[in-house]
């Protein structure tokens, strides 16, 4: 089952006029809503694709590396490797 939750925003100058012209009839989008939803979805893509992205080039790495240079490492120790960067 679907959750659906609430969230208050509060936008002011710059910030708010450049929301405003992409809503509504000047913009893209039908409602303050879709346009964070879509928002939304975007960042999650990139941060997926950045994720796929890093473990291809960890896999990259490793293919072309030397027998002698391998090291076991755990499934816990690879995705803790891969995990997105949190950008705080």
């Amino acid at each position: 089952m679907r959750r659906t939750t609430t969230m208050t925003v509060r936008l002011s100058g710059s910030l708010s006029e450049f929301v405003s012209a992409n809503v509504g009839e000047a913009g893209d989008y039908e409602s303050v809503s879709e346009y964070i939803r879509d928002l939304i979805r975007r960042d999650k893509t990139r941060l997926e694709r950045e994720a796929f992205e890093r473990l291809k080039a960890e896999l990259e790495r490793a293919f072309s590396a030397p027998d002698d240079s391998y090291h076991p490492l755990s499934a816990a120790e690879i995705i803790a490797k891969n995990r997105p960067q949190s950008s705080t």
